[in-house]
């Protein structure tokens, strides 16, 4: 077959979900509903937990890392697929294709490692609590949030430039919502079963280990929970821990079906499927999960909107 590279300015054409629906106007609707609820929902919670000096502490240092991170994950996929599909147009170039991969692998490795943090806080805050100022200090905070960016930094970018190396042939219609390895690597004019194969083992030494440590703390806090006195002691640990059980629940369960399950067990559709419901979906509703469920948050909230009150109507 004819390649083609970089250089021309054909770049790929990307058939994501609104392509295929059977009711896109429907789906178009659906999705911008769902972005302008994970903008509004994540960048309130930011704003809240930035203003609110109550809200100063790790837990909510982490939370807010989470909802910036749920912020720029939709924010690299949602608007290219809505305009292109206003425009009729699906084509990106190929800068802006590795461009849209190294970021959504950034975005998401760090949301994998800032998860394992904040079940670790959680463990810290349960099992320790009169140590927690130590083992949370500012500085160990700040240290864990730049680590999980560096790390899934140097990982996103070894994965894209390796991935853009590929010479790739003149069928360039990728069957996917984003730019992605394993849709990319299917137009690669070259054996590409050594570094799937290698994908799939750093994937999943990337996935496997923050998993280990958020089961690993969360078995730790159960054992201490079941053995505090107060029930009510009990009821509240177990309700503060899962809202974050809920949102690992959703992040690992697509990430493993779309990083660690072999090529076999994958098709366009279902790939597609899960990519906006962890790039759309997820963002939209992670911040509901935690604000709606925290008494703290929803106190913060009715303050900081009082206030605002009090400087709309000064006379009142």
């Amino acid at each position: 077959m004819e390649l083609w590279n970089s250089t021309l300015e054909s770049g790929f054409i990307l058939l994501g979900i609104l392509s295929d629906s059977e009711s896109p106007e429907l789906l178009f609707a659906v999705i911008t509903t769902l972005y302008m609820l994970a903008l509004f929902s994540n960048g309130l919670l930011l704003l809240i937990i930035t203003i609110d000096v109550r809200l100063h502490v790790p837990m909510y240092l982490l939370l807010g890392q989470l909802s910036l991170l749920d912020m720029l994950i939709t924010s690299v996929v949602t608007p290219q697929a809505l305009m292109d599909f206003l425009y009729r147009e699906n084509r990106i170039s190929f800068g802006g294709c590795a461009l849209q991969m190294f970021l959504e692998l950034t975005l998401g490795g760090a949301e994998d490692l800032l998860l394992a943090f904040m079940a670790y806080d959680r463990y810290v805050a349960i099992c320790h609590p009169l140590n927690y100022m130590i083992f949370m200090r500012p500085s160990i905070c700040w240290f864990m949030v730049a680590s999980s960016w560096i790390l899934a930094f140097l990982s996103a970018l070894g994965y894209t430039v390796y991935t853009m190396h590929y010479p790739f042939c003149k069928s360039h219609k990728v069957r996917h919502l984003l730019c992605e390895i394993f849709s990319l690597l299917k137009l690669a004019c070259a054996d590409t079963s050594r570094y799937e194969l290698m994908v799939y083992v750093m994937g999943a030494g990337f996935l496997i280990p923050p998993l280990v440590a958020i089961v690993a703390s969360y078995t730790l806090i159960l054992f201490t929970v079941l053995k505090m006195p107060s029930k009510e002691g009990r009821k509240k640990a177990l309700f503060t821990c899962s809202s974050h059980l809920t949102v690992v629940g959703m992040y690992y369960g697509a990430a493993t079906i779309m990083f660690v399950l072999p090529s076999s067990f994958h098709n366009p559709k279902q790939d597609n499927i899960i990519s906006a419901f962890y790039t759309i979906v997820t963002p939209a509703l992670n911040p509901l999960i935690y604000s709606l469920r925290n008494t703290e948050v929803m106190g913060a909230l009715r303050r900081v909107l009082g206030k605002c009150m009090v400087h709309t109507h000064p006379t009142l």
